[in-house]
């Protein structure tokens, strides 16, 4: 994989032929949702929002230091944690922010405590996770972090018969809406004039107590830091193609799926919240145990409730996302098949994402990420999440509409 200001990019010797199975798994032609769910649990999912699932709760690590360090409750690194440390596994494959420099991450092998913590928060620019599959020691058992398109990867590798991928006893992660190519921190750099002979030293996606803010840390002690509703305006300008193009947002093919619970009740007490989805029965079973040993402090509720939280971004998936594939294929670019369309589908509902496809057209342009640069955040940072609040207001009834009895319909020809 070769490092590009947009992202990991694969690279071929001359003459060396992609392994067919490398292209029938790839979630970048389509992920085939409905067949993969028969493959994986052997059904299709009651409720297309959420997926398959065992329960759902609130909750976070009765351990502050964890709990701190993550980036929502701390419940992914507390789960890693405990497989470790009862021997459920040899080793844990996070994603780690400064790997092998500060600007960029990759997928390391965690064997301890400590290890797992280094790597506790989000990551939101593109990582290549599963390229670390060929490099696992035989025999040993792992559990994984992975984002949605990963996990359905790899689940497809795994009902394949692939050897490495079959050491991946548990697979978990976050929620996920998007992510940034690795252009919007250099954007962000060179709006704050750093020069380049001050190198970065420091990157964190959320620093500090939840919700967390950017912070970066420079070789002349400069401190950069920005709220993350602020920098949430880099997103228009540098959201990846696959943030806009894939329909799973809670992260359906893990055994855990963790997202924030954003509600203001939480808001409210700060601390860290999360939204926990088990998936499996063997995790499910885990969490119980966490639980029993007083590891984890949690709450069941209703999923309809956790939907709730996230409705916005769910809609963002599973419907904008199709309609972002059609107006792509109706342009005669690139799109994935993702073998299934969502119902209903409102007028209505096209036309707001035709105005949100021509907003993240407009802000990949070299103009407007150019204009970008000379805006100061002390002002594009309140306007942008002042105008994005009123446009959450004025969508979210299109955008709700017809959401809570949505049907997933299969058809090959999307």
């Amino acid at each position: 994989m070769e490092d590009t200001p947009f992202g990991p990019r694969p690279t071929f010797p001359s003459g060396v032929e992609l392994p067919q199975l490398a292209w029938t798994v790839c979630p970048g032609k389509g992920v085939d949702y409905a067949g993969l769910y028969r493959a994986h649990y052997g059904r299709l999912p009651e409720n297309w929002l959420l997926g398959c699932y065992q329960r759902v709760r609130t909750g976070y690590s009765a351990d502050q230091g964890i709990r701190r360090t993550g980036a929502s409750g701390g419940v992914l690194s507390q789960t890693l944690i405990y497989l470790l440390e009862n021997q459920k596994v040899d080793g844990v494959i996070v994603v780690q922010q400064g790997v092998p420099e500060p600007l960029k991450a990759r997928a390391v092998v965690a064997r301890t405590r400590e290890e797992v913590l280094e790597a506790a928060g989000s990551v939101y620019i593109p990582v290549a996770t599963l390229d670390i599959l060929s490099r696992l020691t035989l025999g040993e058992r792992y559990a994984m972090v992975c984002l949605p398109d990963q996990a359905a990867a790899l689940r497809q590798l795994q009902n394949a018969g692939h050897a490495a991928a079959r050491q991946i006893l548990f697979v978990v992660g976050p929620y996920t809406g998007t992510a940034l190519y690795p252009a919007a921190i250099d954007c962000y750099l060179r709006s704050k004039k750093v020069p380049a002979n001050d190198p970065v030293v420091s990157l964190k996606w959320r620093a500090g107590e939840w919700p967390g803010y950017l912070e970066i840390r420079t070789a002349a002690g400069r401190v950069l830091q920005s709220k993350k509703i602020y920098y949430n305006f880099l997103i228009p300008f540098f959201v990846t193609q696959s943030s806009l193009q894939g329909m799973d947002f809670t992260n359906e093919y893990c055994d855990l799926s963790v997202g924030d619970a954003w509600s203001p009740q939480f808001e409210a007490k700060g601390g860290g919240h999360s939204v926990i989805t088990t998936r499996s029965v063997e995790m499910e079973a885990i969490v119980q145990e966490m639980e029993r040993a007083g590891l984890l402090v949690t709450e069941s509720i209703d999923p309809a409730v956790s939907l709730s939280m996230h409705g916005h971004m769910i809609d963002f998936k599973k419907r904008g996302s199709y309609i972002q594939n059609r107006l792509r294929k109706w342009l005669g670019l690139a799109a994935p098949n993702h073998k299934i369309r969502p119902e209903p589908l409102p007028v209505s509902r096209i036309t707001v994402q035709m105005v949100i496809a021509s907003l993240f057209f407009f802000g990949s342009t070299r103009l407007a990420r150019k204009v970008l640069e000379w805006m100061p955040e002390e002002v594009i940072g309140p306007v942008f999440n002042r105008l994005r609040l009123l446009w959450k207001g004025f969508s979210k009834p299109v955008k709700r509409k017809g959401l809570g009895n949505l049907n997933m319909i299969e058809d090959e020809s999307v």
